[in-house]
């Protein structure tokens, strides 16, 4: 369990707090920009220090590194680290037939933690005076499009829902197929949250949305309920629980979407419950709501995200690539040589 509050030194902890406190990120997020800060330190303590060019970097502490270790770092200290991503750095560290160097996206976000972290010494702080990370561009990553379910699909694997916690996962699949809904969002639910037709949703940094409810969601909320067990205890307000009578856990969602998947005959490593999140946006879109309500539903904080649904099945540019005078012009057949 990493706790950055005891294995981090002051000028790591101040940042990773505000971030916390201030900024409301989740602990989550805050685990991981300490992760990517400790690498990022043990790196340059051991291009800094010959005496532990043999050592590994996880045996190598940060707890000293200070403000004035900070301060001297180099944009040629950061291509270095950018090189040894994407070259040395062990995928597994505790596999013996791990592979080597971090993919673009990977290596961007460890850029994105370098360059808030800088920021917030020279901007909000003011520690600092130059930021290394300042002037370097991000690397360059494929921008892939979300995999997602068809309606089709979506049909037979709600239809698929059987067994002994069945009204309580076909509410969680419906929940995601219908809203969109994070993990995160889902199994943070509150009984308190449902209010008439609406559902009050704790989104990304602390903000509430309100997520309209239909038909199908309110039916499936109804038979749930109906049949959820009353708790006693820290999780009594939870509205997703457990068979233990406890706040349902993110892995006990992914395994029930994984089951359900299979049972309906879908893939399941092609799928997850991120994925039918994707479901959902593509649907709507795909069926005429405006992407700016679509935003609104997803809680998107830039429309650009959003964005990336409306480029996955749009059958108004098929319409327009069929409405062309020359689609259906092919070339002339070659008589056959006599």
């Amino acid at each position: 369990m990493n706790d950055y509050r005891t294995e981090a030194p002051p000028v790591l902890r101040d940042f990773l707090a505000y971030h916390e406190t201030i900024k409301a990120h989740s602990r989550r997020t805050v685990d991981e920009y300490f992760l990517d800060l400790r690498n990022f330190f043990r790196y340059m303590k051991q291009t800094r220090d010959p005496s532990l060019r043999d050592r590994r970097l996880d045996e190598i502490s940060i707890l000293d590194v200070d403000l004035d270790f900070v301060k001297f770092v180099t944009l040629t200290d950061i291509y270095g680290y950018m090189t040894y991503l994407s070259r040395d750095r062990i995928l597994h560290q505790n596999s013996s037939t791990s592979d080597y160097g971090l993919n673009s996206a990977s290596r961007a976000r460890k850029i994105a933690t370098l360059r808030s972290f800088y920021n917030y010494l020279t901007n909000k702080v003011h520690l600092i005076t130059e930021n290394p990370v300042k002037d370097i561009d991000s690397p360059k990553t494929r921008k892939s499009l979300p995999k997602y379910l068809t309606l089709d699909e979506s049909i037979r694997l709600l239809e698929s829902v059987d067994g002994k916690n069945r009204e309580r996962d076909y509410c969680i699949l419906t929940l995601f197929l219908n809203c969109g809904l994070r993990i995160s969002e889902l199994v943070g639910l509150n009984l308190n949250d449902i209010q008439d037709e609406a559902l009050r949703v704790l989104g990304k940094g602390n903000k509430v949305r309100i997520v309209y409810l239909n038909e199908a969601c309110k039916d499936a909320l109804r038979r749930y309920l109906a049949v959820r067990r009353p708790v006693s205890g820290r999780d009594s307000g939870a509205l997703l629980l457990s068979e233990q009578n406890k706040r349902i856990s993110r892995s006990g969602v992914h395994a029930l979407v994984k089951k359900h998947l299979g049972q309906a005959g879908l893939d399941a490593s092609e799928y997850s419950s991120h994925k039918l999140r994707h479901t959902a946006a593509t649907l709507m879109l795909q069926n005429g709501v405006d992407v700016k309500a679509v935003q609104e539903v997803l809680g998107h904080e830039h429309l650009n995200t959003t964005e990336i649904y409306t480029h996955i099945d749009n059958e108004a540019l098929r319409v327009a690539a069929r409405a062309n005078p020359l689609s259906q012009v092919k070339a002339p057949k070659k008589p056959l040589d006599s």
